[in-house]
């Protein structure tokens, strides 16, 4: 039946529909009407049966519009203005398939097609939905060391609260990230967008490494790149003075890397990173916030974020304490996996019971060819009593039957030094103390077997006891000195968040980047780019 057949122009109807006016009166009552409504409603319950929620939700509905009446103007309206926003979001906007809603919606010219195009919005919105409140990808498909738990929303309770809601503009809002991080985020995306579409940042500088007191093009260089990227103010110098020097040590702090003030090698290669390049960690930035949307993060947390090789204590959303870390090395199944769990327990004076796979890959073949190697690493039985190297003949074993474990007694030389940081999880990733100091002076760390060496355990001890102990300094000292294994409860859990974010907001609002060092990222964009997220602006 055509909206000709109904006494009504195809243009008129929608324009009714459009403006305000639903549908269903303008069509006469008795058999017409019914086979009216019985062609809407089969055209919904087909076009819904692509996911089962949503033909639930329409069935529960008596197959009533959601989208397609007077009733529903403010609710459309909101989710196409909703939908003019997916891309500065970093989202698949073609996914969502706006124009061509729009385009249906002037073309309708028949009761069925008015059902197939609700039902359609319907799968749009559900799957706009899902990807802006808990992300458009499934990390663990993409990166086996992305462990995190996704807490996808309900469908049933995207369209019910849709439908409820007297403010649907807010309810789609209220549905994308409310973290501060997020907003940033968003806005550094726009920023970039800008400078792509004015030709970038510039010429790259064309120096192995710049210092004070030199000068040439290679100064102008710098200087004109920096001052598009904001870290310094318009200047007509061509010398390396100390405006130029404190504006490559900011730039330099927000890389992570040694604030010295001389464009070195490194600085300049990271400068010369163009505004695409940084696009690509802005978006899977975006993405991973959103799949830790939902997540509490507690009121006091602990933030780890590999990349950036740091750990955070952040209370009420301040950061209270800091240190550096070393993390697994990129390498196999020693790189770090990204997950959320809650600390419960450190450990004073710990031992180190040797992961199997350390022990059967690494300790095993040093034994057989020298029993006596690692001698500091005591050998137990099943039943964790000490088993003298000379009682076995280590080459009759290998890697699938070796029958013994590997266990290192408390000490200042233990593998995990003198207190560790329990939260416990499958994946066997704890922090700790270690003897290896002298990593954490390098910019890179990633040297681990896969958990987390922190560069003041003693500090980060005091910090989590001062919760519950008056002196906890002193408490810490004094089970210390006992030399005894002994495990310390959290009276109050902490929850613990291992990230991986290559680029997030400081409190100067700068965006800071970090290097891909598990090449996480760029297996993350790809799927991305593949999904149709944009790095610029799409255009008609």
């Amino acid at each position: 039946m055509t909206a000709s057949c109904l006494g009504v122009g195809r243009a008129a109807l929608v324009a009714m529909m459009m403006a305000g006016a639903a549908l269903a009166p303008f069509v006469a009552a008795g058999p017409a009407r019914a086979q009216m409504l019985s062609g809407f409603a089969q055209a919904v319950a087909e076009t819904a049966a692509a996911e089962p929620a949503l033909a639930a939700f329409y069935a529960a509905r008596g197959h009533a519009p959601l989208w397609t009446t007077a009733e529903a103007a403010s609710r459309r309206a909101a989710f196409f203005a909703a939908l003019d926003q997916a891309d500065a979001n970093g989202l698949p906007v073609a996914r969502y398939r706006a124009e061509e809603l729009r385009a249906r919606f002037a073309a309708i010219e028949t009761e069925r097609e008015r059902g197939q195009l609700d039902a359609a919005m319907s799968l749009a919105y559900l799957a706009w939905a899902r990807d802006i409140s808990s992300g458009a990808l499934e990390p663990k498909k993409i990166d086996a060391g992305i462990v995190r738990e996704i807490r996808r929303p309900d469908p049933q309770a995207l369209l019910n609260g849709l439908l409820a809601s007297p403010a649907p503009a807010r309810f789609l809002r209220d549905l994308a990230p409310k973290s501060p991080r997020y907003a940033a985020l968003v806005k550094a995306r726009l920023d970039l967008q800008a400078e792509i579409a004015t030709g970038g940042w510039g010429p790259e500088v064309a120096a192995k490494r710049l210092g004070p007191g030199d000068s040439g093009p290679g100064v102008i260089a710098l200087r004109d790149r920096l001052i598009r990227m904001g870290y310094l103010r318009r200047s007509v110098s061509a010398t390396y003075d100390g405006d130029l020097h404190r504006a490559v040590q900011t730039y330099q702090l927000d890389q992570g890397i040694k604030a010295d003030g001389v464009a070195g090698e490194g600085t300049l290669a990271r400068i010369n990173r163009t505004p695409e390049e940084r696009m690509k960690s802005i978006l899977v930035a975006l993405e991973r916030l959103r799949w830790m949307n939902g997540l509490d993060l507690g009121k006091r947390h602990i933030w780890v974020n590999l990349p950036d090789f740091t750990a955070r204590i952040v209370d009420d959303g301040k950061m209270s304490f800091e240190t550096v870390t070393v993390v697994g090395m990129n390498q196999g199944d020693r790189r770090t996996p990204e997950f959320s769990d809650v600390m419960e327990m450190m450990v004073i004076n710990p031992s180190w019971s040797v992961p199997r796979s350390i022990t059967v890959k690494e300790y095993l073949p040093m034994m057989q060819r020298n029993p006596g190697a690692a001698g500091h690493i005591q050998l137990v039985d099943s039943r964790g009593r000490a088993v003298a190297r000379e009682s076995v003949n280590f080459a009759a074993y290998n890697a699938r039957n070796f029958p013994f474990a590997m266990r290192q007694p408390p000490s200042n030389g233990n593998a995990l030094g003198l207190v560790k940081f329990l939260f416990p999880n499958p994946y066997n990733i704890y922090l700790h103390d270690t003897p290896s100091k002298s990593l954490f002076q390098k910019d890179v760390r990633a040297f681990s077997h896969g958990c987390i060496r922190v560069g003041r355990p003693f500090d980060l001890a005091y910090a989590l006891l001062a919760a519950q102990e008056a002196d906890p300094e002193g408490y810490f000292k004094s089970v210390l000195k006992t030399g005894a294994e002994t495990t310390v409860k959290l009276r109050d859990p902490v929850p613990v968040h291992l990230v991986y974010f290559t680029a997030f907001p400081n409190a100067q609002g700068r965006i800071e980047y970090r290097d891909d060092v598990y090449g996480r990222d760029a297996a993350l964009f790809a799927a991305l780019d593949k999904a149709g997220v944009a790095l610029a602006p799409l255009t008609n």
